[in-house]
């Protein structure tokens, strides 16, 4: 019997909002997989998904949804083990934040538990280009035992639409988080 897991979701206020939606799909399909997902949301990436998407279907997903301040929900604590904590995207202010410890709200405090358990932490920024601080910052979480997994896109699979896309970047994400998924490998047959 494979290992079912347990995921956290950070969505960040960054643009990128169809790389959530994606990887919320992805989830959804996936499900067998699966013992918990938790989400969290900041207001900006609520505000980003309603802009970019035109609409509110983050409210139509069959996962647990947390308050950004909901500090006594089980992702906040590394008792809860939960394998994995992906935030995806994630802004530069957000990624700046973990990357110094701040635990502000339940995203930060998510990735900061995944750090100090020694769990999975992968983060997607989306913003371009770096500067000097960016790089830094990026820097220290791989020092203390994340990834960070850039929402750059690749193109040898030929995606056709936004969606295909963004699954190439959201896909490489599931595999560093452990699931076993279907996708396009390089060498292989599509």
């Amino acid at each position: 019997m494979n290992h079912q897991h347990k995921f956290a979701i950070g969505i960040g206020g960054s643009s990128g909002s169809i790389y959530a939606k994606v990887l919320l799909d992805r989830l959804v399909q996936y499900q067998d997989q699966l013992d918990a997902v938790g989400v969290v949301m900041s207001d900006n990436a609520k505000f980003n998904w309603e802009y970019e998407l035109g609409d509110k279907s983050y409210e139509n997903y069959p996962f647990t949804f947390y308050g950004k301040r909901d500090f006594m929900a089980p992702i906040a604590s590394g008792s809860a083990r939960y394998d994995a904590v992906i935030v995806c995207p994630c802004s530069m202010g957000l990624l700046g934040r973990i990357a110094n410890g701040t635990s502000d709200d339940l995203i930060t405090r998510a990735a900061d538990v995944a750090l100090k358990e020694r769990r999975r932490l992968i983060l997607a920024p989306r913003d371009t280009p770096y500067n000097l601080i960016h790089i830094n910052n990026m820097k220290a979480i791989t020092e203390a035992g994340g990834i960070i997994c850039p929402a750059s896109p690749s193109f040898y699979s030929k995606p056709q639409t936004f969606e295909e896309l963004a699954a190439t970047v959201v896909d490489r994400i599931l595999d560093l988080a452990g699931l076993q998924v279907q996708s396009y490998r390089w060498g292989e047959e599509k």
